[in-house]
This record gives C-alpha cells, structure tokens and sequence, in this order.
C-alpha cells in the first residue's frame, strides 16, 4: 500500500483505489480528511482529532466513514447517524478494504497529575501500526512502525526502547510538528543508530510504498 505522510501524527493510506486517513488534527493540513473512504481517530486530543477537518470529509463523501473510541464517536455520531463506529482494543474490522485491528487502551503518561484519556492503536493489514499518544506494543510482528518521536509524554530514550521491542522492519516518524529542523538531525542519529531498524522521516506530501 502506498503511505503518504500529512502534518504532524496523519497519515493516508492508499490501495486498491481506496484510502484510509488516520488522525487529522488540527497540527495536520485543512484538507487531511478530504477524499477518504474511511477515516481511523486514535483518540480526542485536537492535534489528532479536529472535527471541522473531519465534518469537511464526511460531508463531501456520503459514504465516508469513520472508525474511534467512544470519547470521540459522541461528539460526531448525531451529526453522522450510521456512519461513526465505535472500537476499543481487540476489536478488528474492514474499512475500505483495509483490514484493521485495534490495540491499547490509555493515552501515555503526560504528568501524573493530569487524568489519562483513552487512546488506541490501529494495526493495518497486519502489517502497519499507528500508535496514537502511546507506546503500545502489539502483540503481532509489526512491518512498519509509525513513531511518535517528539510530544509532551515521551523522551527520546523511551521512543529508543519502544523501537527495540516493537522490531519493526521500518519506522517512520510521526508526531514531529513540535520537532524543530534543528534537533531533527540529533533524533535521526541516535533513533537510527540505536533503535536496531530501519528508520526513516518523511517530509509532509512524500509518499512511499510499505
């Protein structure tokens, strides 16, 4: 399938003649939404769920979907009666032909004094894992690895360590528009020298084939 890279923690997933968007925020373009057949929300931070973005997509495709957790699906489900399904953890499912399975439960740790919101990851054709705000592990060998290497909750020696025991083929960054091109250079270093993979950084619009 041919992964393209948008701002931030979205990505578009394309096969087939179909495509699969995950978390368009609002760090991701205006558009992020706009031509997907199926649409994934890890979870209701508004830098991987804007419901303006999402509302532009679902609008202009009547048979646009949308697959999250609860925290999410209730503020869109009266809007789009039919169209907004609820997932948690275990739970697989088709969308636009991709298949998908959905691992964790709970954001990560940003202080201990802020209450965690759920958060899920989705596992795509058995082959690509976006985690969302967390580093969950699932328990299915992972092709590609969308990592989230720069946010509030994480360090670069946890993102190391959650690379090593993923064991992804691949890895490619997410979550990196607070990521300055000043430090880029540093993460790609000790990520790709350390993490034991294929790591790699795509810049928003590149594409490649996973």
């Amino acid at each position: 399938m041919k992964l393209t890279k948008k701002s931030h923690a979205c990505i578009r997933l394309e096969k087939e003649g179909r495509s699969l968007v995950i978390d368009p925020g609002g760090f991701s373009e205006e558009d992020a939404a706009l031509g997907a057949d199926a649409v994934l929300v890890t979870h209701e931070h508004p830098d991987h769920f804007d419901e303006n973005r999402l509302r532009v997509g679902l609008e202009a495709d009547p048979a646009a979907e949308i697959w999250t957790l609860r925290s999410v699906a209730e503020q869109l489900s009266a809007a789009f009666p039919g169209r907004v399904h609820v997932v948690g953890d275990g739970d697989t499912f088709t969308a636009a032909g991709f298949e998908v399975q959905v691992h964790g439960e709970l954001h990560a740790v940003i202080h201990p004094d802020i209450p965690r919101v759920t958060n899920i990851g989705f596992l795509v054709d058995g082959s690509l894992f976006h985690p969302g705000d967390a580093l969950t592990v699932p328990e299915q060998p992972v092709e590609t690895l969308m990592l989230p290497v720069m946010a509030p909750w994480n360090k670069i020696s946890e993102v190391i360590d959650y690379v090593r025991e993923v064991k992804p083929r691949r890895a490619y960054d997410i979550h990196d528009a607070l990521l300055t091109d000043l430090a880029r250079p540093i993460y790609d270093r000790q990520i790709g020298a350390l993490g034991g993979t294929d790591h790699g950084r795509l810049s928003p619009g590149d594409s490649t084939e996973v």
